[in-house]
């Protein structure tokens, strides 16, 4: 089985105009604090890209799930919504809501899919018992 290694590198200010970019020059942008955290708004943040990853990851898992148990979805699409949270006593924290849509299946059928999905899911997997996570599943 073979395995993978992203290699990214951050420099700079880290979250507030920090640059990020990966060994391969593929993924290259600036970071910015989010217009609602009081920066400008006009670059990626942590949170947008840690979404972006889990998302893709997770429809990987459903899609994976699926296969296993020979249902064929028409369709997937999922909302990630991560959240950047104070605490006043740790600093910051994150929690997740995962809105994951199915087509091809009926609404018990993609309950389930999506939960054996979070099961399957690496970054699930990294987050489970550490990140309050919400995952709702949506036939369509």
């Amino acid at each position: 089985m073979s395995t993978y290694t992203a290699v990214v590198n951050v420099t700079g200010e880290g979250r507030n105009g920090g640059t990020v970019r990966s060994s391969d020059g593929i993924l290259q942008t600036t970071l910015a604090f989010p217009k609602e955290l009081g920066g400008a708004g006009d670059a990626t943040n942590p949170e947008q890209l840690f979404a972006a990853g889990w998302g893709a990851c997770f429809l990987g898992a459903v899609r994976f799930v699926a296969a296993q148990r020979r249902t064929k979805l028409t369709s997937t699409a999922i909302t990630t919504e991560v959240t950047l949270n104070a605490d006043p006593e740790t600093g910051f924290d994150l929690s997740a809501v995962l809105n994951v849509e199915l087509g091809g299946v009926d609404q018990q059928t993609a309950t389930e899919l999506v939960e054996a999905a979070h099961q399957a899911c690496p970054y699930s997997k990294a987050t489970n018992g550490n990140i309050p996570v919400t995952v709702n599943a949506t036939a369509v």
